[in-house]
């Protein structure tokens, strides 16, 4: 069975998993709609744009509603309708577009979250059985300080790759290599190259990374520097292997996202359209949560076969009521 194919029959096995992510994410999102709201409906008032917002896409009350808005009224416009917040974010990506100082408070608690509910994924992916609630919250408990440390390493390497390096790639590299090309269609090329090197180096730093949270939950490490090395270890040790599960699992990712860009309306439109549009949005979010479990049970089931040991973790499993739960509740 190829680790891939294992990956999505481990998150199949817990859907629940999917079911909290999804409902993480729209714990953190939902206060943001709610101020956005109240801030839309706050300048629209009774106004006649009111009407025409409330009957689809009014593009020149949305430039007007941009041009004095402050604070989380900033990242409302066109770009967030439909397909073209895919794109809005992909290119802020690509480009390390910074974001306003709310949306990064956010984005900082949803990654918190996520590091919470780390360990007892993988955990629960890497036994490949059920471990309960109890089972998976004391390994989100156990890893979460253990990853808080990792973060930290991550960061540091991550604020190199989206300062330092991408400054110098198109910044400095890339004014230099078209100083003298007449032809925008080479300069286009030419970027686009130097997009590939840096999600290259940005997809390197992710597995690295993934790969040390594996070896950590399934080897019970606690010391996340060892972790990196041994995930560099075994990267070095499994290139081909650990290559192709990360094409594999980036197809699946780029599947997600065209298949959303074929049958999500556009701009316009109320009612009945309105809410298919909505639930359309809601279905592309389970999907790329989908990816990104896949990833990471993918990842676990490659390395459990590297070892020959599938669902081998070497921390046993906290049984009620020898749980740290039980014991919070004695207390």
């Amino acid at each position: 069975m190829s680790a891939l194919t294992d990956g999505i029959r481990r998150v199949a096995r817990a859907p629940a998993i999917l079911v909290g992510v999804w409902a993480l994410t729209l714990l953190v999102s939902l206060p943001m709609a709610v101020v956005l709201r109240g801030m839309l409906a706050a300048h629209l008032g009774d106004s006649l744009a009111a009407d025409t917002a409330a009957a689809g896409t009014n593009y020149d009350w949305m430039q007007e509603f941009g041009e004095q808005a402050t604070g989380l009224g900033v990242t409302f416009g066109p770009h967030i309708i439909g397909f073209a917040a895919v794109l809005d974010n992909l290119s802020a990506f690509m480009d390390a577009t910074s974001r306003p100082a709310v949306i990064a408070g956010v984005a900082a608690v949803y990654a918190i979250g996520w590091l919470f509910l780390a360990g007892g994924i993988l955990d629960r992916y890497a036994r490949n059985r059920a471990t309960r609630a109890y089972g998976f919250f004391a390994a989100s408990g156990v890893f979460f300080f253990r990853f808080l440390r990792l973060a930290a390493v991550q960061a540091v390497v991550y604020a190199f790759l989206f300062g330092a390096l991408h400054r110098w790639l198109f910044d400095r590299l890339y004014p230099r290599m078209i100083h003298e090309v007449a032809v925008e269609r080479t300069a286009f090329f030419i970027r686009l190259a130097l997009y590939l090197v840096f999600g290259l180096a940005v997809a390197a730093s992710v597995t690295i990374f993934d790969y040390a949270k594996v070896r950590a939950v399934v080897e019970d490490r606690r010391s996340m520097l060892g972790a990196i090395r041994a995930a560099v270890g075994f990267i070095q040790r499994n290139v081909a292997a650990t290559a192709g599960l990360f094409l594999a699992n980036f197809t699946l990712f780029v599947l997600v996202i065209a298949v959303y860009g074929l049958v999500v309306p556009g701009g316009g439109g109320a009612g009945l359209s309105m809410w298919i549009a909505l639930a359309l949005g809601q279905l592309y979010v389970v999907g790329r949560l989908w990816v990104k479990l896949v990833f990471w049970a993918s990842e676990t089931a490659l390395f459990q076969q590297r070892l020959a040991h599938a669902g081998y973790v070497a921390r046993p499993q906290p049984m009620w009521p020898d749980s740290p739960a039980a014991d919070a509740i004695h207390e």
